[in-house]
This record gives structure tokens, C-alpha cells and sequence, in this order.
């Protein structure tokens, strides 16, 4: 990161590296999961995916809590040069077109996602793209996995298999 850049810039262009890039690879690997096919890359990726929105989700809080956020153009600036980034790279990535996938849906979707950031942080959309990719929806679904079925992935609340009650406060003292 640049640190002649505000703290707020630095903030947005994390936002936009955990929220834009790779949303294309994200979503090709979903593609696959949709088709049944890789089973273990789809479950990384959701593993992957969910980390990393996450920590856009974080960054965007953070920047909502900042005094001195950004005018709308600069913003809008930053998030329009990860979005020529992402594209250029899932064009290169996707040369041919797929049952359901292909470039143009694929720069779609990252507009579609770059929209979403752009409202988070508190701007207005750039694009008013719709999301082309309807199993993409499917993924933000919090996942409720049978352990006896498959690998959980799905997160668990903290405390929340501590019977004890002095196992649930916080100390400073515990020895190592």
C-alpha cells in the first residue's frame, strides 16, 4: 500500500482487492460447483469466497465509521480501476464461451459486484448492472451443512458449545 495515500484511499482499494478481484475466479469455480463437478476446489472456493467478503464487509464498516471519507469521485475512481482490472484479467481467463458463462456475462457480474461495494461504502451504483449469474445468489444463503452428509464449512457463533459460564469470559492471566 501506498502511504503517501489517505487512510481512507488505502481503505477503499482494500475494500475493492477483498470485494472485486477474483470475483470472476469466484464466480467461474461456482460455476463448476453448480455443474457438480470438483468437489473439492468448490468447497475451498466457498471457503475462500466467504473470507475474503467478509473482510470487504469489515473494510466497508470501517470506512462507514471514518470522519473524512472520500469525495464521490475519487471513490468512484478507485472502484472503476479495480473494475478494468478484474475484467481484463476474466477475459483473458474466460477466451471462450461456456454453457452459461462467457466474458460479457462475466464483466456483467463484476459490475453487478463493484455496485454492491460502491453502495456499501456509501456511494451510488456506477453501473446498474443486475447480476447475470442466478446460482450466484444461492451463495450468500447462509449454508446449513449435516456433518454426516459432508465437510462443514459453515461458521459457529463463539461461546456457543461452552457449557461453563467462566469458560466464556475473557482473561489475561491464563499461563502458556
Amino acid at each position: 500500500m501506498n502511504r503517501s495515500k489517505s487512510f481512507a484511499e488505502r481503505l477503499v482499494a482494500f475494500c475493492c482487492v477483498e470485494g472485486i478481484l477474483f470475483s470472476g475466479s469466484f464466480c467461474a469455480i461456482f460455476w463448476l460447483k453448480k455443474r457438480g463437478l470438483m468437489p473439492g476446489l468448490t468447497f475451498s472456493n466457498e471457503m475462500i469466497s466467504r473470507d475474503e467478503g467478509l473482510h470487504a464487509d469489515f473494510g466497508c464498516l470501517l470506512y462507514s465509521m471514518l470522519k473524512n471519507r472520500l469525495k464521490p469521485e475519487v471513490l468512484n475512481k478507485i472502484v472503476l480501476e479495480a473494475v478494468e482490472v478484474e475484467k481484463a484479467f476474466i477475459c483473458d481467463a474466460l477466451p471462450c464461451d461456456l454453457i452459461g458463462m462467457n466474458s460479457t456475462l462475466m464483466a456483467q457480474y463484476v459490475e453487478f459486484v463493484a455496485d454492491r461495494l460502491l453502495q456499501c461504502l456509501g456511494g451510488a451504483k456506477a453501473f446498474g448492472a443486475a447480476n447475470p449469474f442466478e446460482f450466484m445468489d444461492l451463495i450468500s444463503l447462509q449454508g446449513k451443512t449435516n456433518f454426516f452428509e459432508k465437510r462443514v464449512g459453515d461458521y459457529q457463533r463463539a461461546g456457543v458449545m461452552v457449557r461453563d459460564k467462566q469458560q466464556q469470559s475473557f482473561a489475561l492471566d491464563a499461563d502458556f
